[in-house]
């Protein structure tokens, strides 16, 4: 109950400063020489700019421009109030305010198209989370990458076997050997092996390989 009687309070107070500074307006215009239905056109205008200006500081951010023209209505209001109250004689107004008078038209026009067609900023939206509608994509091709066989790893290259020194045969142990060699085949009708032939020489066993592989 409360709030509703405190907000009816600030209503009436709001219609009653609304109606006197409407009046002073009024009563300052007809001094100023705007007779007639004029003289009631300033105070309206003055308050539409008043109420314009207000709106566009509540509703946009940038309101450098709505606090200049909202200062310029209310410097108007306050001046008809003051000038009204006795301290300017409105039977003889001076040619200063007949000319601010005359030209606050086009200021108020000014102000109220350059309020109404001032750039917004548009506030950012958050982005719709809505997946968008259209052809469910195709699935990726299911693709089975081969991967090309390692090299065998390089084996160091195997040694060959080292040969077996040859025996360096003296020629005239070589031509003895052959002696007994062919006396072993007349004897026993078969060529003579290495370690028979070792045996009748005494000598290495390599050197007898050897022999034996000379006299082959």
């Amino acid at each position: 109950m409360s709030r509703k009687l405190r907000l009816d309070a600030v209503l009436i107070q709001a219609v009653i400063a609304g109606a006197l500074s409407f009046a002073h307006l009024h009563d300052l215009a007809e001094a100023a020489g705007q007779d007639g239905w004029k003289a009631w056109a300033y105070p309206i205008s003055v308050d539409l700019l008043l109420v314009a200006a207000w709106r566009r500081m509540r509703t946009h951010a940038d309101n450098r421009a709505a606090w200049i023209w909202f200062v310029i209505a209310l410097a108007a209001s306050l001046g008809a109030n003051i000038a009204t109250a006795g301290l300017l004689d409105l039977g003889s107004v001076p040619a200063w305010l007949r000319i601010l008078v005359a030209g606050w038209p086009a200021l108020a026009f000014l102000g109220g198209t350059l309020l109404a067609h001032a750039p917004t900023t548009p506030e950012p939206t958050a982005p719709d989370a809505a997946p968008l509608t259209g052809p469910d994509p195709e699935p990726a091709p299911d693709i089975t990458v081969e991967r090309a066989p390692e090299p065998a790893p390089e084996l160091p290259p195997s040694s060959a076997p080292t040969p077996a020194p040859v025996a360096v045969v003296p020629p005239a142990l070589l031509d003895h050997a052959r002696k007994i060699a062919d006396t072993h085949h007349t004897t026993t009708g078969a060529r003579i092996d290495s370690a028979t032939l070792r045996a009748r020489l005494n000598i290495p066993a390599p050197l007898a390989e050897a022999i034996t592989a000379q006299l082959a």
